[in-house]
């Protein structure tokens, strides 16, 4: 693929909220910087990524385990889906990163996630919380609610969940959203003053917040909610990707541009979401830090 001009599409990021610290990560300064800073340290951390090899524990849901494993391979990180109360507190110990996905939250692997998400806040391992479908569904929403409170790194959903979460809304229909991730901005930077965390509403454009400062990445492909586990997955890249530096909202960024850029790869060899799904496996392998910087979009 030929280099291009990089698409910045605004020179700045919008530091509009008012008060409040910033949730960039455990010893990690706040900083100021441009999307074209981004652009470049996100090409920088998949260089990281590939080089370190990042250990990520998945406690995700039934229903895309097997394509989260392969999204982490892809990529150049090392899956482990270590999901049973007495192996989860121990693993994330020593894991890199840690996803808690609320999809499928059997009472097995409930207790699993608490055990895990105590261990990881503990010893510092980054971690991301995906609150699938809360809102709308009262035992997740309880466990959600309980996660919140050991402060996870990263907060990733939907324009629903995120306002559910917040409190400010009832969900969704389901795992699907039914607001769109601007509507889900002042929800988004409530979560991360309050949590100390990293919030990223996926959408059309994704945006990213710390609670002051916001990124809208507008790279991806609707094909991406065509895939099951296309949604989930991201999570865990975040995951990898934040255990590659202690600036959370940098490595949140990189995550969303460089997956959402393989998936905009993907789309242009897939005849449909079956091929689209193999596609981004191997999209994910072959991205390099050159096209990030010509193809990311951010703002």
């Amino acid at each position: 693929m030929s280099a291009r001009t990089p698409q910045i599409d605004s020179p700045t990021i919008d530091h509009s909220a008012t008060g409040g610290r910033t949730a960039g990560g455990e010893g990690a300064p706040a900083r100021e910087g441009t999307a074209h800073d981004l652009v470049a340290e996100s090409a920088a951390l998949l260089d990281r990524v590939r080089a370190s090899a990042p250990l990520v524990q998945a406690i995700t849901n039934t229903v895309v385990t097997g394509f989260t494993a392969n999204v982490l391979l892809a990529l150049g990180a090392a899956p482990a889906m270590v999901d049973i109360p007495g192996e989860a507190s121990p693993f994330a110990t020593i894991a890199g990163g840690l996803l808690i996905n609320l999809g499928t939250p059997h009472a097995e692997p409930r207790d699993a996630m608490r055990e895990a998400a105590r261990a990881a806040s503990a010893c510092g391992t980054p971690w991301v919380l995906d609150p699938v479908a809360v809102g709308s569904l009262p035992v997740r929403t309880a466990l959600a609610a309980e996660l919140l409170d050991l402060r996870p790194t990263v907060i990733r959903g939907n324009a629903s969940e995120i306002i559910a979460v917040a409190g400010r809304g009832r969900g969704g229909r389901g795992v699907d959203a039914t607001d769109d991730p601007e509507s889900a901005l002042d929800a988004a930077r409530e979560l991360a003053h309050d949590h100390g965390s990293i919030v990223a509403v996926s959408g059309a454009v994704d945006v990213i917040t710390d609670g002051e400062r916001v990124v809208r990445a507008g790279n991806g492909h609707p094909l991406l909610t065509k895939v099951t586990g296309g949604g989930c997955a991201l999570g865990a890249v975040m995951a990898a990707f934040a255990a590659t530096s202690a600036d959370r909202f940098a490595t949140t960024v990189a995550a969303v541009t460089v997956y959402n850029i393989a998936a905009e790869h993907a789309e242009r060899q897939a005849w449909g979401p079956g091929t689209f799904a193999a596609n981004l496996l191997d999209s994910l392998a072959a991205i390099t830090p050159e096209h990030v910087i010509s193809e990311a979009r951010l703002s």
